[in-house]
């Protein structure tokens, strides 16, 4: 499935979007690789063993999707996989937090991965058919405190997501929707506060989680077995998976009793008075 094949990464100079095009690379995929971060991007690049095209731009960039979508099918006169995984997150609470935070991260998180699907995904149907995986979270299945907006686009990114399987699957689509858990990443640290400025400082759970190599190799090989969902997670957060889908009463007191009892204090993600 990857062998020869053009893959497509959104988010590729860090994190989950870089080990993506490293294992990738090391399968054999051609890749073209997007984020804002070109000097990233680059050193993504040189990391790889295979050919690689860089293609950077600001995921919101709606007006120029269009012309990059031509751009990266005309690189190889095809394009065989779309990693939807450009995104930001967010660690405020729902009543302290500015409506910006709201725009921007259903922007970045949600509208812009649509935007880039709704442009290729017609080339690809008419080609035969392709693969998309798209990078969810656990707080897309589950309401997860102090990220409301966080939560809100990525549900509605498996929404969408499953919505396209669904309606092209019979066209040679393939889509795997991935929720992690905590992965080894800068997500907490560039999450945004309640004022929409970098939060600046890391989670313990995301600092002690899985490496995104791991996370990587595990993603490519549910795609390749067929999986259409994979809960990429461990421990207590698959356990919120299951009590959403199972118990959602315990799920929701659970949550309850962990704000009450300082949650966000905690986290920092309480404004002082």
């Amino acid at each position: 499935m990857f062998a020869d094949r053009v893959w497509w990464i959104t988010g590729a100079s860090s994190g989950i979007g870089a080990a993506l095009a490293e294992v990738l690379s090391g399968d054999g995929a051609k890749l073209i690789l997007s984020g804002r971060n070109v000097g990233a991007l680059k050193d993504v690049a040189g990391r790889c063993k295979t050919a690689t095209f860089l293609l950077p731009f600001e995921a919101t960039d709606f007006a120029g999707i269009a012309g990059h979508v031509e751009k990266a099918w005309a690189w190889q006169g095809r394009v065989d996989g779309l990693v939807n995984n450009a995104g930001i997150s967010q660690r405020s609470l729902a009543v302290e937090t500015v409506f910006d935070v709201y725009r921007k991260i259903v922007d970045i998180d949600l509208m812009a991965p649509i935007a880039l699907t709704q442009a290729l995904l017609p080339r690809m149907v008419k080609a035969g058919g392709g693969a998309i995986i798209a990078i969810s979270s656990v707080a897309g299945i589950v309401g997860a405190p102090l990220r409301s907006a966080y939560s809100a686009a990525k549900h509605g990114l498996i929404g969408y997501h499953d919505s396209v399987r669904a309606e092209t699957a019979h066209q040679g689509m393939k889509v795997l929707v991935v929720a992690p858990g905590s992965v080894r990443t800068n997500v907490s640290k560039n999450a945004l506060d309640a004022s929409a400025h970098a939060r600046g400082v890391s989670d313990k759970a995301i600092d002690q989680g899985m490496e995104p190599a791991v996370a990587a190799r595990r993603m490519l090989d549910a795609l390749n077995a067929g999986t259409r969902e994979l809960i990429l997670a461990e421990g207590m957060e698959a356990e919120l998976v299951k009590m959403r889908r199972a118990n959602p009463n315990a799920l929701f007191d659970q949550f309850e009793r962990l704000m009450a009892g300082g949650y966000a204090q905690q986290m920092g993600a309480e404004k002082k008075s």
